[in-house]
């Protein structure tokens, strides 16, 4: 047996014995509602438990993410989980509590449980390990516990600018099958506003409707995505109309401003200036129809404000990147193999990381992306406890 895999099986014999208070912790994190970006209560149980275990500092960021550090060295390694939720919609859509959850068949089912909550315990628990084994010399690592839902990537990117902390690699925690993932698709988010005249419904003749203005605009959305750009490992490129907000004096009169959101999700080869001149051509050059790039300045729950456009960059790692061979190497070390990397089909914080800061990031985490922001969020507890073992070994095989 070589010294790593003497290693790896260390790493899963200590693992396997912390097995219970790792599930207890997350069932803690779920048991706490976090939308809407509240997640101080839900930060203050981590920072409680990065204290139990001995972290070197634990604190709250300016903008309310909780932050856990360990080491002093040169290299610096981030643990990405965001651990705000979407709410839960329907109460009556669950058939049990979100937040307390249940147990079935070695499957746990709470808000969370997937989208991000199931990563954090293996996170925390896995820097400790490494800590204990010696496996950080020459790093320092940090947890980051974040707010992405609202705006991804925003976090991160106070988090180097306002914190001055710029890490060397991230591994972000999104859920990924347990497989290693090197990237997802980007996105530019638009609206559209369409501006009329008033009149009453009974003399409509007399007003301009502005959704009618907007239904040719829409019906060219609908059908442009075979338009789109395409690439081999980040897919097709998507348009969506997601939203639409419509300003009128009452149900009884024509509407004098109507408004559409449009999410169009960017592969390689796309460019957010392209885009925009796209969209640009389908609305034309009116006065009475405007196309405006979103902006996102929401204050967080400590009201701290990071203005930023709503781009989001695609971006991917090379398969045989060596950070993404490290990651490679940490499954085949602990589980025998590894299956092939993947990607998201989702967003993360990974737009930042990778996407705007250039900074190598890889994903791995329990859990299916398909059950996230659904009734039937789940996560197995296996793979919650064994994704521990991954973020422990992994500083071990980085090439620093």
């Amino acid at each position: 047996m070589t010294t790593q895999q003497e290693l790896a099986a260390t790493i899963k014999a200590r693992v396997a014995a912390q097995r219970e208070d790792i599930i207890e912790f997350l069932r803690d994190l779920c048991a706490i509602p976090s939308y809407d970006s509240q997640i101080g209560p839900v930060g203050e149980r981590a920072a409680a438990e990065m204290r139990k275990l001995g972290f070197d500092d634990v604190w709250f960021d300016k903008m309310g993410n909780i932050v856990g550090r360990i080491g002093n060295g040169a290299k610096v390694l981030v643990y990405d989980s965001h651990i705000d939720t979407v709410g839960i919609g329907n109460p009556e859509q669950w058939a049990w509590d979100p937040f307390k959850g249940k147990i079935e068949d070695g499957v746990f089912y709470a808000r969370g449980a997937c989208d991000e909550k199931g990563s954090t315990p293996g996170m925390i628990y896995g820097m400790a390990l490494a800590r204990d084994l010696g496996l950080l010399d020459g790093f320092t690592v940090y947890y980051f516990g974040n707010m992405e839902e609202w705006c991804d990537g925003i976090a991160p990117h106070s988090f180097v600018e306002t914190e001055g902390i710029k890490p060397d690699f991230v591994v972000i925690g999104e859920p990924t099958k347990m497989q290693v993932y090197r990237g997802h698709k980007g996105r530019v988010e638009m609206s559209i506003v369409a501006t009329g005249k008033s009149a009453h419904a009974a003399s409509n003749h007399l007003g301009d409707n502005a959704i009618y203005k907007l239904l040719p605009i829409i019906a060219r959305i609908r059908d442009m995505e075979p338009e789109l750009g395409d690439d081999p490992f980040l897919g097709h490129g998507k348009i969506t109309v997601s939203d639409m907000h419509v300003k009128t004096p009452s149900i009884n009169a024509v509407p004098d401003e109507a408004t559409i959101f449009i999410d169009r999700r960017m592969t390689f080869g796309e460019s957010p200036d392209g885009i925009m001149k796209a969209m640009q051509a389908v609305v034309g050059d009116r006065e009475d129809i405007k196309l405006t790039l979103l902006h996102y300045d929401d204050p967080s729950y400590t009201g701290f404000v990071f203005p930023v456009d709503k781009i989001f960059p695609s971006w991917a790692l090379p398969d045989d990147h060596p950070y993404v061979q490290a990651g490679q190497q940490a499954l085949t070390l602990l589980n025998g193999s590894a299956p092939a990397t993947g990607k998201w089909n989702f967003s993360t914080n990974g737009i930042y990381w990778m996407g705007k800061a250039g900074i190598p990031s890889i994903g791995f985490g329990p859990g299916d992306e398909v059950h996230a922001h659904t009734v039937i969020d789940q996560v197995k507890l296996d793979d919650v406890v064994d994704a521990t073992g991954f973020y422990a070994i992994l500083p071990a095989l980085i090439q620093k």
